[in-house]
């Protein structure tokens, strides 16, 4: 049998397994629901179901050497869907495919939605862009240089801006037409004061295993009982992003720092690492899957209004965490303008651009060359389009996060 042929019979298999999916959730709504909050029974019967099919039973060194084949030849969007597609056929495929595939850090490239928290490549940036939409509020983060004429960009994630009397919220999803909470699309948020001064950043899931004695009990919403385990709803502070008000009103760029809760300083010293998470979900819809709830579901909390002192990332030691800093622009005599080397990345001057770099101390073991190293930069090169291009240690997720704060009217910080 021919390695083509070997792949489409499994797409076939995979389509068929997402229709007997589909035909099981719609028999357990509950009556005038849209989508039902039970954990289904009859998921663990299923997946055995499943993982009997003969594709489960192919040699292990047969399979391994067919997911290497396709994960090298591969490498690029929309035509890396297919690696995907090879986790999704059964358990076996699965769990090779999850030793096959690397990290972002190591292979520089994204391709399951665990991909997206977990920290960049270190030498070269993933290069990304955004698209806003006023009309919508809402904001579409693609993977890519720039868009491309057919419009077969690979959507990242999400944003919505939602205004309240007090604050802004900006919900992230992994699709860009469902921004609901209860959704298993939810992936995080991003919430500012009254001013537009300071931004707290929360991820749907703890950056670290969370005790279970953490939820009190006045804190839950539902009897554990009651809400699938899939369903993100609790939030967890992972970062503080702070804009420094413009008192005098004079001239100049916005200026921000921001603390990541999640990510220690040591991870940027000579040696350093930083927590990755590498759960990978259990099912795939063919495009980005869901992203899985594997850690602190079942206690289903409202830490939104928690302060950070009281969030989880925070209680796990006492461990220096790490601060961004807002790199100096110099004055252009010329132009009469703030400029900053985006190396062509950016094309048009606006205050929303920026570069972070690390904000460190002779104290620190940092060598003298990563101490100017860009870690995020974003900057505008069109009406409504934007470049966004990360590091290590940030994820997709925290850069999104971090450049929909500049999103935000700030009239005392300009």
């Amino acid at each position: 049998m021919s390695f083509k042929s070997i792949m489409r019979e499994f797409k076939e298999i995979k389509e068929g397994i997402g229709s007997i999916s589909r035909r099981g959730v719609e028999g357990k709504h509950w009556r005038g629901r849209a989508r039902s909050h039970i954990a289904p029974d009859e998921t663990p019967e299923e997946t055995d179901q499943i993982d009997q099919g003969q594709w489960a039973n192919l040699p292990p060194e047969l399979l391994l050497d067919i997911i290497m084949r396709v994960e090298e030849s591969e490498s690029s969007w929309p035509a890396r869907v297919v690696v995907v597609h090879c986790a999704s056929v059964c358990r076996s495929w699965r769990e090779i495919t999850k030793e096959i595939v690397k990290t972002p850090e190591q292979c520089g490239r994204l391709t399951f939605p665990i991909s997206l928290k977990q920290p960049g490549p270190r030498e070269s940036p993933i290069q990304c862009f955004i698209k806003r939409d006023n009309a919508t509020s809402t904001f579409l983060l693609y993977y890519g240089l720039v868009p491309s004429e057919g419009e077969n960009d690979k959507l990242l994630l999400a944003a919505r801006k939602i205004r309240r009397a007090t604050c802004t919220d900006f919900i992230v999803s992994l699709v860009s037409d469902d921004f609901s909470r209860a959704s298993n699309t939810y992936v995080g948020k991003l919430r500012s004061n009254f001013l537009g001064t300071k931004f707290t950043m929360y991820d749907s899931e703890p950056a670290f295993e969370v005790p279970r004695q953490l939820a009190s009990r006045t804190s839950r919403r539902f009897h554990p009982r009651q809400v699938s385990l899939r369903l993100p709803a609790c939030n967890y502070c992972i970062a503080t992003i702070t804009y420094e008000l413009n008192v005098l009103r004079s001239r100049g760029p916005r200026r921000m720092h921001c603390i990541m809760h999640s990510i220690p300083m040591s991870s940027i010293e000579e040696g350093g690492t930083v927590q990755t998470p590498t759960s990978i979900p259990e099912a795939f819809n063919g495009q980005f899957p869901h992203l899985s709830s594997s850690i602190g579901k079942e206690l289903v909390s409202d830490n939104s209004s928690a302060s950070p002192s009281r969030s989880p990332v925070l209680a796990q030691g006492s461990e220096e965490l790490l601060v961004l800093k807002n790199k100096a622009p110099r004055w252009h005599e010329q132009l009469q303008c703030w400029c900053l080397n985006f190396r062509g990345r950016v094309t048009v001057a606006s205050v929303k651009n920026f570069q972070l770099v690390a904000s460190t101390e002779p104290s620190h073991n940092v060598p003298a060359a990563d101490q100017e190293r860009v870690i995020l930069q974003f900057g505008k090169i069109g009406k409504d389009i934007f470049t966004m291009d990360y590091f290590y240690p940030l994820s997709a997720f925290q850069a999104f996060a971090i450049c929909l704060s500049s999103f935000d009217t700030k009239p005392a910080c300009e």
